[in-house]
This record gives structure tokens, C-alpha cells and sequence, in this order.
């Protein structure tokens, strides 16, 4: 053995490559090896030898393997030196046909739906993407017994058996922004939400994570139809098309109360989506009048205040405006796909510069 420890160390010490690095342990310990075979001839000896040569073996063959992995590690380090040496580049020279990078959609379109509402006043207000269910559902008026509390539709957060602190959920809405600012700040207020919310869907138009933006606006004297006013600015201005006709039509949400959902005008011609003319309706967000109940869970007086509040999904604009098929493919993080639809980094959508250059 002290032989073969010998032979072995030395063979380990002149190998010039990881290939002849190879060859020797397939040589010595591979499971034809020298090593291997020697541990074979222990069944043919006596209790007495095999507590003598096992344990030599076995102290053999580490002692290979602990130079071949050092060895190996040399070698490594070698030729990262050569490669280090061999591609030396001047980084002060300029870029040599760099691609430029883009703006992904979702982020063009939160801009372009911010540059048009702060024209009419609103500011963004942010909060947090993990609430309590008070927030997310108690404060909204959404009783206990509605789907939307159920876990199918909701993630919620794991709570350790005997923790007495309030469920937390991924929100399922940005809504909870809106209690949070009239907690804070009071009435009169004129805000939108956007931001990334969460439910457990996932097809064409579904998934797990998508984007929504909501408005809320609260004073003494707002009704219906400064709501119907906003929309149909903001539809104008987004879609770019003048005088686009909106539809109201009345429905249920308990944040609300009356509630409506809204269409706006469009007509399909040979296949593709035309917004803003012919006799078609397309259904694009909820809207209505904040339930009272909603501004007393804001520490607002219901008495004294009232608003409307309006929400709508980011992303399905974006794919109705921008013609995106799939809304799957906002979050492939696929180059060539962000190459056709992204936007000019530097091209900042304002109202009097326009949105979509």
C-alpha cells in the first residue's frame, strides 16, 4: 500500500490537465481501479487481517481523492490565471453595439394612467402588499362569508397554531391603500392606488399576480356624475381617441353603494379591436359611490363626506390598448417579446407630449 500511496501522489503531482487528472483516479479509484481491487481481496483474508488492511484501505483511498480534489482545484485556479491573462479588455473604451434597454408595459402604462389622473388632481398613494384581513376585507364591508374571503380565491399568510394576532393576506386589491390614506389624512381627498395585488387564478386573462389601479376622491358635495366625468377624460386620454362614449351599468360591490360597472364603446373588424367607435361594448372596470359603512371604518363621517371610488386592472388595459394577446407573457421576462412592446426609457408619457411615442 505505501507503494501504491507512492506511485499515485506522484502520478497526482505531474498531471498537467484535468483529463490526465481523470485517468489517474479512474486508474486508482475508480470501481476498477487498483484501490478497488485490493479492497475485493479482503473477503479472501482472516477476521484478523481485514481489521488490519479494511481500515488502511479505506485511509488510502481518501488520501487519493483528497489530492485529486486539490489538484483539480489547482488546476482550476491555473487556468482561470491564463483565461484572466489571454482576455484582457480596455473598460474605458466605448460600448460596442450595446442593445438598449426598455420600458416593460406594465410600468408604461401605471405611468401614462398617473401623468392623466394628476391632471385632475389625484395623487399616488402607496401601502403595503401583505394586510390584515381588517383591511383587505373587514374595513371594505366584505362580510365573512363572502367567496372572495375564501382560500381558493385568497392567499393567506401561515399563522402558527395559538397565534392571536389578526390573519394576514396577500391583498387581493389595492382598496386597503385607500383606508389607510383617509385613516391618516382624513377628508377631503382625491388619490389613486396602483400597485401589484394577488389571487389564486392563473389562465389567458388570469394570474396569480396582476396589477390594478384604483381612484378614490371624498368631499361634501361629489355625486355620480363627477365619477362619470373622470372616466370618460380618462378614457379619452388613455386610448387617445375623443369622445369615447362610456355605458354604466348597475351591479354590486359591497365597498360601494350604488355600484356600477363600466363599458366603454369599441367594435371588431376582422379580428381587431377598435376602441372608441361602433356599436360594441367592453366591460373595463367597477365603479360606484363609497358605502358609507367604508368611510366609518376610515374614521370618516359618512354624515358629512362622501365619494366615489373606481378600479381597474393595469394589465388589461395595457392589453387592450397596446393589442398583447396573452397576459401570461407579462411575466415570461422574454427579451424579444420585451423588444417589440417595450418603450424608449427616455420617452416619459405626458399629456401635452403625448403618452404612447
Amino acid at each position: 500500500m505505501d507503494d501504491l500511496k507512492s506511485k499515485y501522489l506522484n502520478l497526482i503531482a505531474d498531471a498537467g490537465d484535468e483529463s490526465s487528472l481523470e485517468e489517474i483516479r479512474l486508474t486508482a479509484v475508480g470501481k476498477k481501479g487498483e484501490v478497488a481491487l485490493k479492497m475485493r481481496e479482503l473477503g479472501k483474508m482472516t477476521p484478523e487481517e481485514r481489521q488490519v488492511a479494511g481500515p488502511a484501505l479505506n485511509a488510502l483511498k481518501d488520501e487519493i481523492n483528497a489530492a485529486l480534489a486539490a489538484k483539480k482545484a489547482a488546476l482550476g485556479d491555473a487556468a482561470l490565471d491564463e483565461r484572466l491573462r489571454a482576455e484582457w479588455l480596455d473598460v474605458t473604451l466605448p460600448a460596442r453595439g450595446v442593445r438598449q434597454g426598455t420600458i416593460h408595459p406594465i410600468s408604461q402604462v401605471t405611468e401614462e394612467v398617473t401623468a392623466i389622473l394628476a391632471e385632475m388632481g389625484f395623487s399616488v398613494a402607496e401601502g403595503p402588499q401583505i394586510d390584515t384581513d381588517w383591511y383587505n376585507f373587514d374595513a371594505l364591508n366584505i362580510p365573512g362569508h363572502h367567496p372572495a374571503r375564501a382560500e381558493m380565491d385568497t392567499f393567506y399568510m401561515h399563522r402558527a397554531e395559538g397565534d392571536e394576532r389578526p390573519p394576514h393576506v396577500l391583498r387581493t386589491h389595492t382598496s386597503p391603500v385607500q383606508i389607510r390614506h383617509m385613516e391618516k389624512y382624513g377628508a377631503p381627498c382625491r388619490i389613486i392606488a396602483p400597485g401589484r395585488v394577488y389571487r389564486a387564478d392563473y389562465d389567458q386573462t388570469h394570474t396569480p399576480m396582476f396589477h390594478q389601479v384604483e381612484g378614490l376622491a371624498i368631499d361634501k358635495d361629489i355625486s355620480m356624475a363627477n365619477l362619470k366625468w373622470v372616466l370618460e377624460e380618462f378614457f379619452s386620454a388613455f386610448f387617445e381617441v375623443d369622445g369615447i362614449k362610456t355605458r354604466f351599468r348597475a351591479s354590486h360591490f359591497p365597498f360601494t353603494e350604488p355600484s356600477a360597472e363600466v363599458d366603454i364603446q369599441c367594435s371588431w373588424e376582422d379580428g381587431q379591436l377598435k376602441i372608441g367607435q361602433g356599436d360594441g361594448w367592453l366591460e373595463v372596470l367597477g365603479s360606484g359611490m363609497v358605502h358609507p359603512k367604508v368611510l366609518t371604518a376610515a374614521g370618516v363621517d359618512p354624515a358629512e363626506w362622501q365619494g366615489f371610488a373606481f378600479g381597474m386592472g393595469i394589465d388589461r388595459i395595457a392589453m387592450l390598448k397596446y393589442g398583447i394577446p396573452d397576459l401570461r407573457a407579462f411575466f415570461d421576462s422574454d427579451l424579444r417579446w420585451l423588444r417589440h412592446y417595450g418603450f424608449a426609457s427616455l420617452d416619459v408619457p405626458t399629456l401635452r407630449g403625448g403618452l404612447s411615442r
